[in-house]
């Protein structure tokens, strides 16, 4: 078995755990290619990898024979190592070094067992959809997919005007700080945080959230994700920002025309015995966390 592994800086608190995971795959003679960056990270750590170690640097060097992909770190780090990926049917794993999150779902208590599950074989593969966003500018090349959300925002204090179509039929015209096309797995990040609805993973669904619209009447919209959404975006700055999960470029007004579909690729993530959906909903948002219970 090879296990690719990416993260980024990790506090002084979690190195009992790193130290723990690489010695968990040298007993289980795990074949280790790292991040470069990461590793010398680590290294400055006083951790060291026991067993043969190889590196990637970019998606180019990135092996192709990994069975499964590592992120140590939070969120974020989850989004960003999704773009060393050569083929998306490779497993991903995000361990967290941190605060619960959704995609980190795995806590460093939790290291060990999750290991041990997976190299027994005991996971199964939790499929996620993912949207691609498309534009005459053809900006963000061949990262112009997101797992969590695509999202155009003002870029100064200017409200921006978006006319919104699904599969070429007229829906909105929204004046507005900005708009999120969020995918199910997406639905608890950004798209949260502006009163937008909790998907479960697995719904084929999308959802069209504002960001601060001037029209109060104007609410979060649910809809299959086998439609076509395309957005005009108008400017009185003639600037605007268009995001795809962490990734963020300043358009002009001359490429203001985009369009956002499902991806004809999935994720796998890895889904374990012990962690589910429900209960990281639970920790993460601290449902239930009322003095009377």
């Amino acid at each position: 078995m090879k296990i690719a592994v990416f993260g980024r800086n990790f506090n002084a608190e979690f190195t009992q755990a790193i130290h723990a995971f690489f010695d968990c795959l040298n007993r289980n003679s795990v074949s280790v290619v790292i991040h470069r960056s990461f590793y010398t990270f680590i290294e400055s750590r006083q951790i060291k990898i026991k067993g043969s170690v190889e590196y990637f640097s970019e998606r180019e060097d990135f092996p192709d024979d990994v069975d499964f992909l590592v992120s140590i770190g939070g969120d974020g780090t989850f989004l960003e190592s999704l773009m060393y990926l050569k083929r998306f049917d490779i497993p991903v794993i995000g361990l967290n070094s941190g605060r619960l999150g959704f995609l980190a779902n795995i806590s460093k208590e939790e290291i060990s067992e999750a290991l041990d599950q997976i190299l027994a074989g005991n996971y199964k593969l939790d499929r996620r959809s993912l949207l691609v966003m498309e534009s005459g500018s053809e900006i963000f090349g061949r990262f112009n997919f997101a797992l969590n959300d695509a999202t155009i925002q003002k870029k100064d204090t200017n409200l921006i005007t978006i006319e919104t179509f699904l599969n070429d039929e007229y829906l909105n015209a929204y004046w507005t700080d900005g708009l999120i096309i969020s995918t199910a797995t997406g639905s608890t990040a950004y798209n949260l945080a502006v009163g937008g609805p909790i998907v479960l993973p697995g719904s084929t669904s999308f959802v069209i959230a504002p960001i601060a619209s001037h029209n109060l009447t104007v609410r979060p919209l649910v809809i299959p994700d086998d439609m076509e959404i395309r957005l005009e975006v108008k400017s009185r700055s003639g600037n605007f920002l268009v995001s795809v999960d962490n990734r963020t470029e300043l358009m002009d007004i001359r490429h203001n025309v985009f369009k956002i579909r499902k991806a004809a690729f999935q994720l796998n993530m890895v889904k374990l015995p012990f962690n589910n959906y429900y209960s990281t909903l639970r920790n993460k948002l601290m449902w239930g966390a009322d003095l009377r219970n």
